[in-house]
């Protein structure tokens, strides 16, 4: 019974031991890694320059490694014309095919020993500086311009397209670090600057990559910019102490590392998630399995970097059995600019937060408006969006702009994963005639207590002022009692208005607006019309008499001559 105790142990031992192996493997040195694009940024340019014979004008500087071959090819037989620099610091070998169009320069003391099968005479000789800066500028001077700076290390081959090898854009050439697969017009092929390799069986119903990346601790400490697909993927990463990985695009990744992490969306830095000192490629897997809690992994790369810039892409790949048979070509995705986080605001017109605003539904101006800000998570990061002010921005040819003073409304971790909520009242456009509104809110992205821009979010907002009721007159109740109040107010009135008159025609003696005579004087047909008013005796002066006169005469000849 022991016996058959033991043995079963033993088996349990061999099987846990097979299991475990099957779970890591061995990297070594491939030409194209199917899961992994890696290359160093090293110091190039790339301009929009042509000379005067329609020549373009390349430069190409050859970094070799102690250990590594220092012999390559370089086949110029299918290229536009060009003027070709060469230059290296060491000692080395090259067989070229140069088309008789191409005209290949290279330094006076230089140690190239240059080898063809067909010879066009279009190689010569030059003293040209090494610097790079330096180089440059005597190209300037001796073609009109420099067309491209392409720094390579490990040179095995390099071939000419047939394409055109310039760039839209500037003709001048400013050195920076560059992914030389970019220029299309040439393919370049070096050493292999990683390993990799992939444990068996994989599991097509993993929706989720594992894929390893490990840095020897011999390796310088650099910075890794890394381009992530749109799959769902984990990444681990190890490298010496120093290193710093760039994440350009994070959108539906997750991550641990042993190094820093920088995110260029937020931007922020994420310390150090776990300890590893072991760079043992074995080590590393286990740790990477046992942190996401997986089985397997899709693969594990160790890269060997001897510059400080490096650019790492993982490739969408979906059947990489088809791919180690064929490789598809490198086309990684530039690192010229950030991506910020998408975000997003949605407007709600009660605080319950359940029935989002239609986009084209407008919103009256003396309603309270509850809004949510959201974003996409970025891995496992729990990250807090925190607003830091909103304002509102006419759209009309003359735009006003008004800060819009809001409130933070209460929502828990739970509930608003990756989201905050506020509200604000738009109670100050109210007397502004203009109705659409451009809604735009500056917001931070926080991990921890760190908190970094986060860029804007926008949305359009439609205003109205609010339907105004006119006002209701009042309404007067008429009853009897009512009547006859004014009916005798009414007569009081006029008899004491005919007693104020009479008053004052007794206390004057002059004829008031009651005096018939007067009035009906001037009534035709009335029989009081007859009776004469006394002239009032006056003393004019002799000048006025006699102007009196005048236009007495005058205005009795009048009817003279009328009745005549």
């Amino acid at each position: 019974m022991e016996g058959h105790v033991v043995l079963f142990a033993l088996l349990l031992c061999i099987s846990a031991a097979a299991s475990a192996s099957s779970q890591t493997c061995d990297p070594i040195e491939v030409n194209d890694n199917p899961w992994v694009y890696v290359t160093e940024e090293l110091i190039g340019c790339w301009t929009s320059f042509i000379g005067q014979d329609n020549e373009e004008v390349h430069i190409l500087k050859l970094n070799f490694d102690p250990s590594d071959s220092i012999m390559f090819s370089l086949e110029m037989n299918n290229t536009k014309p060009m003027n070709l620099i060469l230059t290296s610091s060491a000692t080395y070998f090259a067989l070229h095919y140069l088309h008789p169009d191409v005209k290949l320069y290279v330094q006076n003391d230089s140690k190239i020993g240059l080898h063809a099968n067909v010879h066009h005479n279009n190689v010569y000789k030059r003293d040209f500086p090494s610097e790079d800066e330096e180089l440059v500028k005597w190209a300037s001077q001796e073609f009109g311009g420099v067309t491209s700076f392409t720094t390579i290390r490990n040179l095995k081959k390099v071939t000419s397209t047939g394409t055109k090898g310039t760039k839209p854009g500037s003709s001048n050439c400013t050195l920076r670090n560059e992914d030389a697969s970019e220029k299309h017009f040439m393919k370049i092929e070096t050493a292999p600057l990683a390993k990799s390799c992939s444990p068996s069986p994989q599991n097509p119903n993993d929706e989720t990559e594992l894929h390893i990346i490990n840095i020897p601790e011999t390796a310088i400490p650099c910075n890794v910019s890394v381009h992530v697909g749109t799959k769902k993927t984990s990444v681990f990463l190890r490298g010496p102490q120093g290193t710093t990985w760039t994440f350009i695009n994070p959108l539906h990744t997750q991550f641990g590392s042993n190094n820093d992490i920088v995110l260029l969306a937020i931007p922020h830095r994420i310390p150090p998630l776990i300890t590893l000192n072991s760079d043992n490629a074995v080590d590393v897997q286990r740790k990477a399995l046992d942190y996401f809690k997986a089985s397997t992994f899709t693969s594990y790369t160790e890269v060997r970097p001897e510059y400080p810039m490096v650019l790492l892409v993982l490739r969408n790949n979906d059947d990489p059995k088809v791919t180690e048979t064929a490789p598809a070509p490198v086309t990684p995705t530039t690192t010229n600019a950030p991506h910020q986080m998408p975000l997003l605001m949605q407007l709600y017109t009660s605080p319950d937060y359940r029935s989002p605003m239609d986009p084209n539904t407008k919103v009256q101006s003396d309603k309270r408006i509850y809004a949510e800000i959201s974003g996409h998570t970025l891995g496992d990061i729990v990250l807090t969006i925190k607003v830091i002010s909103c304002f509102v921005r006419s759209t009309g040819s003359c735009p006003v702009v008004k800060e819009l003073p809001f409130m933070s409304e209460a929502c828990s971790a739970n509930l608003c994963p990756n989201s905050t909520r506020l509200s604000f009242s738009l109670d100050q456009l109210h007397e502004l005639t203009t109705t659409t509104w451009d809604l735009e809110c500056s917001v931070k992205l926080c991990y921890s207590e760190k908190c970094g821009d986060g860029g804007r979010v926008k949305r359009n907002l439609e205003v109205t002022q609010p339907c105004l009721q006119p006002p209701t007159p009042p309404c007067f109740d008429f009853r009897l009692p009512g009547v006859l109040g004014i009916a005798f107010g009414g007569f009081l009135i006029g008899v004491l208005l005919i007693g104020a008159l009479w008053f004052i025609k007794i206390k004057t003696g002059y004829p008031t607006g009651l005096d018939i005579s007067s009035t009906a004087a001037n009534l035709p047909g009335c029989p009081c019309s007859g009776a004469k008013r006394q002239p009032v005796s006056t003393n004019p002066s002799p000048s006025e008499n006699s102007s009196a006169n005048a236009s007495i005469g005058s205005t009795q000849s009048t009817p003279t001559s009328s009745m005549a």
